[in-house]
């Protein structure tokens, strides 16, 4: 199902009036090689400022491929990281969640984004682009409960 979210989203994107696309947060990382487990896979070349885009430079391993291509190439790159097992544990349109199960317990995380620049027209040649960036923390780990709001009683 993800997969064919970030297929369609490529192939909408080249069919519909271009409107902002703003990926969700990513946090940020040292960007040496991309977060473990993510290679420069064929298709794909390294984008070290993330296309100027979104406030990604630095904070998250972007590469880029013509638009028309980015959603072959998200769907090539869940496939790898399933290889090496991560899970495809969520998202949306433009964003997959993925997690892995450490050996001594819990979960690292981390997330794609796919983006592009929406300030110009939407054709098959115009550079796309996905992002990567590590969740920080356990991922797997409960959450504690919210506080009950002030001057509200338990029931």
């Amino acid at each position: 199902m993800i997969r064919s979210l970030l297929a369609a989203t490529a192939a909408l994107a080249l069919s519909t009036p271009v409107q902002a696309q703003t990926p969700a947060p990513v946090a940020p990382q040292t960007v040496q090689g991309g977060p473990a487990d993510v290679g420069l896979l064929p298709g794909a070349e390294l984008s070290a400022d993330c296309g100027g885009l979104n406030n990604l430079a630095g904070r998250a391993y972007c590469v880029t491929a013509p638009l028309g291509q980015i959603g072959a190439l998200a769907d090539a790159y869940i496939a790898d990281l399933e290889a090496k097992t991560w899970l495809a544990a969520g998202g949306d349109d433009n964003r997959v969640v993925f997690i892995k199960r450490r050996e001594a317990g819990g979960c690292d995380g981390m997330q794609m984004v796919a983006f592009y620049d929406t300030t110009k027209t939407a054709v098959a040649e115009l550079p796309g682009y996905l992002g990567f960036a590590t969740i920080p923390g356990d991922v797997c780990a409960a959450q504690s409960a919210a506080p009950a709001a002030a001057g509200s009683t338990p029931k």
